[in-house]
């Protein structure tokens, strides 16, 4: 396949360009380092130095023979959007290409305009060039489970039947995010809706969990083709800031009562369902959906499982629980369904202590990197 990376720099996207590469696709990544540059602003760098796209590129070239064209723009302008689509004539885009810090979304006006304006024009922008440039191709959109927040029932998968009065209808199961980062991601689906049953696209989207983890085949090939690693409260995933605390010897903040439950993956999977998702595309006029996670935990049961592999390795691991930043229930049902890509063929790697004590031992080596100031909430919801 020809593929086109839309954020290709990403901690997504990078380890899916050098995925896809290694497989023998012809791969084109296009990014504008708005992260690294908002990362910059907020004081919220990477833990692990990363070398530029290009850098990157010629590095894993060097390793594979394998090449990665690099395109460096922004695609929140129309005219970049349209021209790398219409330079690479891609079978296969893949969107990653978005503000994704629902803290740095809710910090204030300039931010959230920011996340808003940039998440939709690049998902627009994408959707005209595909009509005008490339109509047969099949878009991959990640979006996040944080769509649905945590309804008082079962989370389908991306569609829900309806009996109401006698008649029954599908429709798109009803989404409450919590963060205006996540409620961009709603709009994103809604408008690849529209488009799909008004022009025919083709669109799969990905309604993903968090993901944590810095290792796959081609990134342990050298450390400077690592994924972003991220441990501060803008870019940090609580599984990052758990482990980050626990090196640094920083009680584990728990945001509130703790029984926050979410689906995590781990980056082995992602690049696992963004496969499967490629090469089992939509029909045209289809908007396939699928719930991108393999199990479910607590902020608690997160904290426990890092205190326990922590102090196996003599850390000392303390957790404590602080005042919540963000609006959320912090106890709540919580069960999406997620069979569909587990039947198309996805292994899922779980989260098992042996990977938790891996990605500890990568942080160790790295400790003496780390900015505490970096870790406790700088943004409230309130």
């Amino acid at each position: 396949m020809k593929v086109l990376i839309l954020g290709g720099d990403g901690y997504l996207g990078w380890p899916t360009a050098m995925d896809f590469a290694a497989a023998g696709h012809d791969v084109t990544v296009i990014d504008n380092y708005l992260r690294r540059i908002i990362a910059e602003e907020t004081d919220s760098e990477a833990l692990l130095p990363t070398p530029t796209l290009t850098q990157r590129a010629a590095i894993f070239a060097a390793l594979t023979g394998k090449k990665i064209t690099v395109r460096i723009g922004d695609l929140a302008d129309p005219d970049i959007m349209m021209d790398v689509v219409r330079d690479t004539a891609p079978d296969t885009i893949i969107h990653y290409a978005e503000q994704p810090s629902a803290p740095y979304s809710m910090r204030g006006f300039p931010e959230a305009r920011r996340t808003f304006k940039n998440n939709l024009d690049v998902t627009f922008n994408c959707i005209w060039a595909m009509l005008e440039h490339a109509p047969k191709a099949h878009l991959v959109k990640l979006g996040t489970m944080g769509e649905y927040g945590t309804p008082n029932i079962d989370i389908e998968e991306g569609w829900i039947d309806i009996d109401h009065k006698g008649r029954s209808g599908r429709f798109l199961f009803p989404r409450a995010a919590g963060s205006l980062y996540h409620t961009t991601k709603v709009l994103d689906t809604d408008l690849l809706w529209f488009y799909v049953r008004t022009y025919g696209l083709r669109v799969t989207d990905l309604m993903q969990g968090p993901v944590y983890g810095l290792s796959t085949d081609q990134a342990d090939l050298d450390p400077a083709l690592s994924p972003n690693f991220h441990y501060d409260d803008i870019f940090g995933t609580v599984v990052n800031r758990f482990l980050v605390q626990a090196v640094a010897d920083i009680p584990l903040t728990v945001y509130g009562g703790g029984g926050q439950t979410r689906g995590y993956l781990n980056l082995r999977d992602t690049l696992q369902c963004v496969r499967l998702a490629a090469d089992n595309p939509a029909d045209e006029g289809e908007l396939k959906i699928f719930n991108q996670l393999t199990e479910t935990f607590t902020v608690n049961e997160l904290a426990d499982k890092v205190k326990k592999v922590g102090d196996g390795m003599g850390l000392n691991v303390q957790i404590k629980s602080i005042p919540n930043p963000r609006k959320e229930l912090e106890e709540h049902y919580y069960n999406p369904v997620h069979t569909g890509l587990i039947e198309m063929g996805l292994e899922p790697h779980y989260m098992t202590d042996d990977v938790v004590a891996a990605m500890l031992e990568r942080i160790i080596a790295a400790k003496g990197k780390i900015d505490t100031n970096r870790i406790m909430p700088r943004v409230s919801w309130k």
